[in-house]
């Protein structure tokens, strides 16, 4: 059984077709294209029209290859949606690190205290939050008239098979799922004042939804990271960092945890495949890679990780500084939050990984307090387990046991999921 999987980043989308041969999963990229936000009247936002003919062209080089494929599903980063006028998206869309939401925060914090919310979803606070975007849509009139809302993966595989499906994964991202029912909390939107009409019941990564060019389209985890997880071959109960433009540092666990000290410490409850997935946002490879877009575009990253490593630069940042968030200048963000700048560009990449691995450490830290337990590997997957210079800091930092795969976790997660419900439903 062949099945492929979108996977779409902030910077980049894949399409893997992946198989079962001699009990172990084989994988193949048949596609690639880029990504990122563009400016559209001031504001950050994605080319969604193009992230779909992108999506459609590569199922098509999937199947010349491939022509028996029998699943896809498609996953990105958390929290951004597309608005629905019946058929027809209202644009522009929106990213993450756009600054709109700024304004709204205070006023939906008024309407339910952030205690509150947290007490409800277990969702850390982070300004881009699906909740504040929506209110900041609903204050500037772009729910009016709007029939639905959906996550992106979840819009894209729409396009494809014309069902509108909301995956739970995606949907814990944004600060709405209650921790309790695993649905969205009626309780905040009608604080809020939301459209109550747009918040449909959940599914569960391996849902078929529909089919597109006789491929039967699922539901994977569509939150990548919620993926990604998935395809750790981790042995028993270890920490994990999914790293890419963010490191999501976490742990699985039973349950959420929506006490004071999560809350307090910025701790996220996000949705799993059978479990809970505990975990922290930290600023991730965007440090580097907006220092390298900016200071030596054409310098391979080889070279940038060799000289970080001679130089002697070891002042640190809080990588979770907001002032990194979206910068016109990294360069001058980290001038900002340092006692004096770097002498050479090798130390504003030194400073930047050792304030990950810092930012690493202090995170197992919490969550060791918070969950009451030790643990001694930690698992990196994504594109930021191939720097072999962060992966040392990280071991060195923290006392734990970096266990470093650098594979496409989250395809393989998506894959995965995929080939179990097929295999499910072959058995029914």
């Amino acid at each position: 059984m062949v099945t492929l999987a979108v996977d779409i980043g902030a910077s980049s989308g894949r399409h893997i077709v992946g198989w079962m041969e001699n009990g172990e999963l084989r994988t193949r990229e048949v596609y690639r294209f880029p990504n990122g936000v563009t400016e559209k009247e001031g504001h950050l936002t994605w080319n969604i029209a193009a992230l779909e003919n992108h999506v459609r062209t590569g199922i098509d080089e999937a199947l010349k290859e491939f022509p028996d494929i029998a699943s896809l599903s498609v996953d990105t980063w958390g929290v951004d949606y597309v608005l629905l006028k019946g058929d027809e998206p209202v644009l522009p869309c929106y990213a993450y690190r756009d600054s709109r939401t700024e304004a709204v925060i205070p006023e939906v914090h008024e309407k339910m205290p952030f205690s509150a919310l947290y007490a409800e979803t277990g969702i850390q606070f982070q300004p881009f939050n699906t909740i504040y975007q929506l209110y900041a849509d609903q204050l500037a009139g772009r729910l009016e008239g709007v029939t639905d809302f959906l996550m992106i993966p979840e819009y894209l595989l729409y396009r494809l098979c014309g069902a509108k499906a909301h995956e739970y994964t995606n949907a814990t991202t944004g600060g709405m799922v209650s921790a309790a029912t695993g649905e969205y909390d009626q309780k905040i939107i009608r604080a809020l004042g939301l459209p109550e009409h747009l918040f449909q019941p959940l599914s569960q990564p391996g849902t078929v939804i529909g089919e597109y060019k006789g491929v039967r389209c699922l539901l994977c985890a569509t939150h990548d990271t919620g993926s990604a997880v998935e395809g750790i071959p981790m042995e028993g109960d270890a920490l994990y960092i999914s790293s890419g433009t963010w490191s999501l540092l976490g742990v699985k666990t039973p349950h959420p945890l929506t006490d004071e000290m999560s809350m307090a410490a910025n701790y996220s409850n996000e949705g799993g495949v059978g479990y809970n997935r505990y975990q922290k946002n930290i600023m991730g490879m965007w440090l580097v890679n907006r220092l390298r877009a900016e200071l030596c575009p054409d310098k391979p990253w080889s070279e940038i990780t060799a000289e970080a490593e001679e130089k002697h630069f070891d002042h640190l940042v809080d990588a979770n500084d907001p002032i990194f968030l979206a910068p016109e200048s990294m360069k001058a963000a980290f001038d900002a939050k340092l006692p004096h700048p770097p002498k050479c560009m090798a130390g504003y990449f030194r400073c930047a990984y050792r304030s990950l691995a810092q930012s690493y450490k202090n995170a197992i830290t919490e969550i060791e307090r918070n969950t009451g337990r030790t643990y001694d590997r930690l698992y990196i997957v994504g594109g930021g387990a191939k720097n072999a210079f962060l992966n040392r800091l990280t071991e060195e930092a923290t006392g734990k046991q970096v266990i470093a795969l650098p594979i496409e976790a989250t395809a393989i997660g998506n894959l995965q999921i995929q080939l179990k419900a097929m295999a499910k439903s072959e058995d029914a």
